[in-house]
């Protein structure tokens, strides 16, 4: 993959034609991303540095060494740049972990099968996904299973921005920015 970045950069990335659909139009100010609680690769793409791998870390993710990409353009082109920067630090994240990962086995042969009691109470637990930040609400009542769970996926958040970013803009721009907001219609969905 890493071999292959060069040929993305001359074939899509500094690609005239790409570059002008996407370049200027779709875009969202901090404010606007904060107001609709855009996170990932939308936000980052206007500038806000928030990953919840740095703000809040979690699992092995202090013990590694990458950066947070940001772009100041806030448009189209600045989410694509921040995506392909990401890809660029997952490799670094997976190198890192391949190098930290200790030898032996990965399965523990006779282990026993968990229990599941959920303690009475809540909890909030948030990852940073692919597209944002995934969080996830519980409630338990104390009984074996959880009594509710909420989930937030960044899709609905950065779905919420299209109306306001693409007013005014010719419709093949407002297939640009949807590209752009990197949408799954069934998290949305849900």
């Amino acid at each position: 993959m890493r071999s292959r970045l060069p040929m993305y950069k001359d074939l899509v990335s500094d690609n005239i034609i790409l570059r002008k659909r996407i370049e200027g139009i779709g875009v969202i100010e901090p404010e606007l991303c904060q107001l609709y609680g855009a996170t990932g690769p939308v936000s980052r793409g206007s500038g806000i540095g928030y990953d919840v791998r740095r703000a809040v870390p979690y699992s092995v993710y202090p013990k590694l060494d990458f950066e947070v990409p940001t772009s100041n353009l806030k448009d189209a082109r600045g989410r694509y740049d921040v995506r392909m920067i990401e890809m660029e630090q997952s490799m670094r994240i997976i190198e890192q972990c391949l190098e930290q990962m200790p030898e032996g086995d990965i399965l523990v042969k006779g282990a026993p099968k968990p229990s599941w009691k959920v303690p009475k109470g809540e909890a909030y637990f948030a990852v940073e996904g692919g597209r944002g930040k995934i969080g996830v609400h519980v409630i338990s009542d104390g009984g074996k299973n959880v009594y509710r769970t909420k989930l937030r996926a960044p899709g609905f958040s950065n779905l919420s921005l299209f109306a306001e970013i693409s007013r005014g803009t010719l419709l093949a721009d407002a297939v640009a920015i949807l590209g752009s907001l990197d949408l799954i219609i069934p998290e949305i969905d849900r």
